[in-house]
């Protein structure tokens, strides 16, 4: 309603707070349809490896996890996600996070070390070289200098999630921000179907599969599903590489927040501890803690298991979403350079991590 012309005296009514459990009953609907498309993965699955048996077929076993990407992307697609749904549905990041922390119930501590020192060195390269190879190439395409930050953090470390850590850090423009979204959610895409054949063309082991996907794919809801659409062992160790990436989230921002603070073109760091627990995504916390308590015994075995499939509900819930979030045509509406160095930035990089972990598989056994 526009204010009053004739009176310049303040309203004395304030807007009524949206209590918690009416925000918290708008979830429900999106939430519901990310169980019904995730669940109409699950089913379509166990149809055609059924109709397969009882008809002696051989038919392609195509996991639940790319049908319920596919179901998704379907209706983003065409009939669009209605208001009431897109709240839910914006869940997904949390049932992704959840599911990261219970799956840590089926890591002991000692698989996480078993991660390897070789592992963590090829982090290590994979952050350097993203980093600065898509700094060059976002120059030398003559992109607006915080865009190109915000595709660097975004490639190297954890997608979105980076992106929007680095923007408020940078105070990076809006616009910049969704060019990068939309480059790194359309490369998330492709890498979907692109890894796991590539996996499987190079007859990669499970565990060799699992770290590139983890060095290679940005979003971690991407990088969770393209490791399990290969193998449930492949998955466990994509998240364990995946989410030592985004360990590295605060210190990474932190260093391009000072950054462009001395080109005063952002506000200065003033606590830096402070500024990195901010940033630092809690949910890594989580999953460390139930890995050590599933270490010293704190867990049943029926509690583990129990945990488990927990886990894998939660990350039904995420797959569906990685399928309903993502909008092809929205995603061409922001424009061809931004994508084509977030596209180039992103082959030389899995390629090179792909010779990096094929290399290292066969010499060094990972």
């Amino acid at each position: 309603m526009a204010p009053s012309a004739v009176s310049n005296v303040a309203p004395t009514t304030q807007p009524k707070a949206v209590f918690f459990p009416k925000r918290l009953f708008g979830l429900v609907p999106g939430i519901l349809l990310l169980a019904v498309v995730g669940y109409a993965g699950k089913f379509i699955e166990h149809f055609i490896a059924s109709y397969g048996k009882a008809h002696h077929l051989v038919l392609p076993n195509i996991e639940y996890v790319l049908w319920a990407i596919l179901l998704g992307l379907a209706i983003s697609n065409t009939i669009g996600i209605p208001t009431i749904f897109r709240s839910g549905v914006a869940t997904y990041e949390f049932w992704l996070k959840t599911g990261i922390v219970l799956l840590g119930a089926r890591f002991l501590l000692g698989d996480v070390r078993r991660l390897g020192g070789l592992s963590l060195g090829l982090i290590v390269i994979e952050l350097a070289l993203a980093l600065t190879f898509m700094t060059y190439l976002g120059r030398a395409f003559k992109l607006k200098p915080k865009l190109v930050s915000l595709l660097a953090v975004g490639s190297s470390i954890c997608g979105v999630s980076a992106i929007i850590a680095a923007q408020g850090a940078i105070d990076a423009d809006e616009e910049d921000s969704s060019y990068a979204i939309a480059a790194i959610l359309a490369l998330g895409a492709i890498s979907l179907f692109l890894f796991p054949l590539i996996g499987h063309a190079l007859h990669l082991s499970d565990r060799a599969y699992g770290l590139w996907t983890g060095l290679a794919v940005d979003n971690t809801a991407e990088a969770t599903a393209a490791g399990a659409l290969y193998s449930d062992a492949a998955g466990k160790v994509a998240v364990l590489a995946k989410t030592c990436r985004n360990a590295t989230i605060g210190f990474v921002v932190l260093a391009y927040a000072i950054y462009w603070a001395s080109k005063g073109q952002a506000a200065e760091v003033t606590n830096k501890a402070s500024f990195l627990w901010r940033k630092f995504p809690k949910f890594i916390l989580g999953f460390l803690l139930i890995s050590l308590l599933s270490t010293v015994g704190f867990f049943a075995k029926p509690q583990i298991l129990a945990l488990g499939n927990l886990s894998r509900w939660a990350f039904l819930l995420t797959f569906a979403g990685v399928g309903l979030r993502t909008n092809i045509k929205e995603l061409g509406k922001q424009g061809i350079r931004p994508f084509i160095v977030g596209a180039v930035g992103e082959v030389v990089v899995a390629l090179i991590t792909l010779g990096l972990v094929y290399g290292a598989d066969h010499w060094y056994h990972l």
